[in-house]
């Protein structure tokens, strides 16, 4: 469950992609169903927000068949205008033909009625309508809907097509207007050496946010013999890697902690993508998100050479033995590699520049902070 911002508004996801392509597949193989089997129909597709849904029915749609679209608006900001443009698009003639109108969303029904009038007018020999989404508590008006996806309460929806202010349409899954989340979370992510927990410790003074750093949290739980630090135990004594599961859980039990903490900076979290989705869904439970990695970048080579000089007075033997030293950025690499990648689609990754001193690089740091 995720959390995006449009605008000034949030929205929380509400209906995932895969939910959606069940029901465009289940719409698609019913009108199918119910056509004469010679029978070639005019879908008409209503723009803008209509036009994902159009093409995912098209393709699910196994017959020939013909495609027109129709342009009209109905929607300022959030709220039904209630004054529909006149109709522009159709140029076919209609007479004695199957038309099946498509809706992405039907509300109050109004912008749909002047649509089924226009088309009354036009001589065809039947008029159906399949609606993707349809909100039945404002429905005002007795139009017969054919074909409905899903029923959904009155709540405003973006994504598939359906838009805010014209952001949104972009998105996979439709998503629901939701309120402010209250918390600033970052994923603070940096290569062995970088300065992260030097700068985390600063940060997290600085922002009034709590650190949770994952090699703490498992060193606790372990120290502590909690039933997750047994548990975590038992993998790292054969050998094994810690499950996500289990890694998860220690991290959402310190969130527990903190219920009333301003926000968290995550220390070596999430290090892959089944976690970050983990994170989000996590998060979006509680109406919170992930408001941006920052990640600081460094060279590889310079960050050897310091951890190199570190190892002769660190006392950590990692430090000290340079193949093992570009071991450890390989993983890191890859890694992070995958979370840059997961974090840059959802346009919420930034990358700092981490050389100089360490009063340079806070204020860097600060100055993306202040932006989330």
């Amino acid at each position: 469950m995720k959390i995006t911002k449009l605008h000034d508004l949030y929205f929380k996801e509400f209906i995932s992609s895969d939910e959606i392509s069940t029901i465009v597949k289940r719409i698609a193989r019913q009108v199918k169903a119910d056509l004469p089997k010679d029978e070639i129909p005019l879908f008409i597709g209503i723009l803008n927000g209509c036009f994902v849904f159009t093409a995912d029915f098209l393709r699910e749609y196994k017959g020939d068949c013909e495609i027109s679209f129709v342009k009209l608006a109905s929607y300022e900001g959030t709220k039904s205008t209630e004054n529909v443009k006149k109709l522009i698009g159709i140029n076919e003639d209609l007479t004695n033909r199957t038309v099946i109108i498509l809706e992405d969303i039907i509300d109050t029904g109004t912008t749909l009625h002047e649509i089924y009038e226009l088309f009354k007018a036009k001589n065809i020999k039947e008029l159906k309508i399949a609606s993707l989404f349809f909100k039945p508590d404002v429905y005002r008006k007795e139009l017969p809907i054919n074909y409905i996806g899903k029923s959904i309460e009155d709540k405003f929806i973006v994504g598939y097509g359906l838009d805010y202010k014209n952001y949104g349409r972009n998105l996979p899954a439709i998503y629901q207007l939701t309120t402010q989340p209250k918390m600033t979370n970052i994923v603070l992510f940096g290569p062995p050496g970088a300065g992260k927990g030097t700068q985390a410790d600063l940060l997290k003074e600085k922002y009034n946010l709590v650190h949770i750093s994952t090699g703490d949290v498992f060193r606790f739980n372990i120290k502590n013999e909690t039933e997750l630090g047994l548990l975590a135990k038992t993998y790292m004594d054969h050998g094994n890697l810690v499950p996500d599961e289990v890694t998860i859980s220690m991290l959402k039990a310190e969130v527990e902690k903190n219920t009333e903490a301003n926000g968290f900076i995550f220390d070596g979290f999430p290090r892959t993508q089944s976690q970050a989705e983990a994170l989000d869904a996590f998060l979006g439970e509680k109406n919170e998100r992930i408001n941006g990695m920052v990640a600081l970048e460094v060279s590889e080579d310079l960050l050897v050479e310091r951890l190199l000089e570190r190892g002769k007075t660190s006392g950590r033997i990692d430090d000290t033995d340079e193949s093992k030293i570009r071991n450890r950025f390989n993983e890191y690499n890859t890694k992070t590699a995958i979370l840059k990648d997961f974090y840059q689609d959802q346009d919420n990754y930034y990358g700092v520049n981490g050389v100089g001193s360490i009063e340079e690089i806070t204020q860097r740091l600060s100055d993306v902070f202040d932006t989330l």
